[in-house]
């Protein structure tokens, strides 16, 4: 990757036709993120799902849903608004094991990532969700629990606002962590609010 930051277009263009780990990925690859110059909200996730892989339309899936509500925005405004980005770890549907979705491909963030965010200049807070988003932008460490760190938001917000994944398979942790949409979603609703308004 070059070292002086290229236009936004054309290194969209270049993820699009990245087949870095074409032999890896059980669907092939199909990049799915949305990056804006004007951004001023990133949404930092994981990777896509089987379902987000087919419609290639982020979040398009009960996390989504969520996620939408802990942000306090509509489909319309998540997809379409000029502040936002989305920008996963990996930007293609890793496979699934015993577990679930697997992690994001490694070679994705190194090749990618530091270039596009050096291509979103604006950008004021970063919503990172789950662990590896939490290891990149945080510098989460293995043994550091996700919970004390999302518990610790005061000290990170506003610039960043760390989140569980919005994943049904975390509704035991969300209903063993009742302060967590009692505190950390209204906060998080009205810096978006802001981040949102016009001009």
């Amino acid at each position: 990757m070059p070292a002086e930051p290229v236009a936004l277009e054309e290194l969209e263009a270049e993820i699009r036709a990245c087949r870095l780990c074409e032999a890896k990925l059980p669907l092939g690859p199909r990049p799915v993120f949305i990056a804006r110059r004007e951004a001023r909200l990133l949404i930092a996730a994981q990777a896509p799902g089987r379902r987000v892989h087919e419609t290639g339309l982020p979040f398009n899936d009960p996390s989504g849903d969520r996620l939408r509500d802990w942000l306090g925005i509509d489909r319309e405004t998540f997809y379409h608004h000029p502040a936002i980005a989305i920008v996963p770890m990996g930007f293609c549907f890793p496979g699934t094991g015993r577990g679930g979705d697997l992690p994001p491909r490694p070679e994705c963030a190194p090749t990618w990532r530091r270039p596009l965010l050096a291509a979103m200049p604006e950008v004021e807070t970063t919503v990172v969700i789950g662990r590896y988003a939490l290891a990149w932008h945080l510098g989460l460490k293995g043994g550091q629990r996700l919970t004390d760190v999302v518990a610790d938001w005061r000290r990170l917000a506003p610039t960043h606002f760390p989140l569980p994944h919005p994943s049904p398979r975390n509704n035991r942790w969300l209903r063993n962590n009742p302060w967590f949409e009692a505190e950390v979603v209204p906060a998080l609703r009205e810096r978006v609010a802001r981040l949102l308004e016009p001009g």
